[in-house]
């Protein structure tokens, strides 16, 4: 039975956060150990120059998001670890011959540009409009067939299965149609209580790499109410809290909180306290394998050219295929 294959890809803007962990990385170390899969953990750092970025440091922040990703238990034995630079001539190419069935329209139309442009108004160039393209042929490029992302990043999946029905329909290729892979924790509220756990927005988010000290620090920002209340909250801090709760020390925990804040009123201080406590437990063992991943640099070295030899080895076949079909010489 052939292994359905999962690709997940990472900016390399630095350590990985919650958000990440549980949005994507622990639902696919889950699935790691069955046979029915197959796992691309990637960084994604070609997608990191797309928008304003410091040279000096993106090699640096991709080798965190890399030792976060084997802290975390990534086997390089039972996975492939891809570091997207490493096989950059594939990846471009073939979203090159994407963008020739894409309109500018189209990209100019995705919600993820337009929030782009506000951020960086002068930093709007091709790389960040065929950004979705790019995205394309890193998931097509190995036939993946679920993609590990958040619903907002649900438009760019639906151009790969734009783009992989028009390769099939006018080439005779057979690019799998991708599908969102929904984890338990797809969604990860901002510590601040307003949209999702971002790196790019201050204080919204807990690092794995944080000490007890810093997730009470963090956590201690969160907005509140009064703490108590005829409804409980659906969005806001409050509600950004009871999600981590449920996440962190289960659903039983998250409903006591919702019949206080009915009730008698929650007190906040003592809920942040203890969750911060039970994120801390969960990120101590992460902690310590990534120390001392840090003292075997070789290791982790191996680990990444394993990886770019595998990945690679499939984007070139896939490559090849598709240049056939499109009518290139031979």
């Amino acid at each position: 039975m052939k292994k359905k294959l999962i690709f997940s890809g990472i900016r390399a803007t630095g350590r990985l956060h919650l958000g990440n962990y549980l949005g994507a990385v622990k639902g696919m170390l889950d699935l790691q150990a069955k046979r029915d899969y197959k796992m691309i953990f990637a960084v994604v750092d070609v997608h990191a120059i797309t928008t304003p970025y410091n040279k000096e440091t993106l090699a640096k922040k991709t080798r965190e998001v890399i030792l976060d990703y084997l802290a975390c238990g990534l086997d390089p034995a039972k996975s492939t670890l891809l570091v997207q630079s490493k096989v950059a001539d594939l990846h471009c190419e073939l979203a090159f011959y994407f963008s020739c069935l894409a309109s500018i329209a189209r990209m100019k139309h995705l919600p993820t540009f337009k929030e782009k442009v506000k951020l960086h108004p002068q930093s709007a160039t091709m790389a960040l409009l065929n950004y979705p393209l790019l995205m394309a042929a890193d998931i097509l490029a190995y036939k993946s067939e679920l993609v590990p992302v958040g619903i907002d990043q649900e438009p760019h999946l639906e151009v790969a299965r734009e783009i992989a029905r028009k390769m099939n329909k006018i080439y005779g290729l057979h690019f799998p149609e991708p599908k969102r892979f929904a984890t338990r924790g797809e969604y990860i509220p901002s510590l601040l209580g307003e949209g999702k756990m971002s790196k790019s927005v201050k204080n919204s988010y807990i690092n794995l790499t944080d000490d007890l000290k810093t997730i009470k620090k963090r956590l201690a920002k969160t907005p509140t109410d009064i703490g108590q209340g005829k409804k409980v909250p659906p969005k806001g801090g409050v509600a950004s809290l009871l999600k981590l709760v449920e996440l962190f020390q289960g659903k039983e925990k998250r409903e006591v909180y919702e019949k206080e804040y009915l009730a008698k009123g929650i007190k906040y201080q003592e809920v942040k306290e203890n969750l911060a406590e039970a994120i801390y437990t969960e990120l101590k063992p992460i902690q310590k394998k990534r120390k001392e991943l840090k003292r075997y640099p070789d290791y982790v070295d191996q680990a990444i050219e394993k990886g770019a030899l595998e990945a690679r080895k499939i984007a070139k076949r896939t490559l090849e295929e598709v240049k056939t079909k499109m009518g290139f010489i031979s």
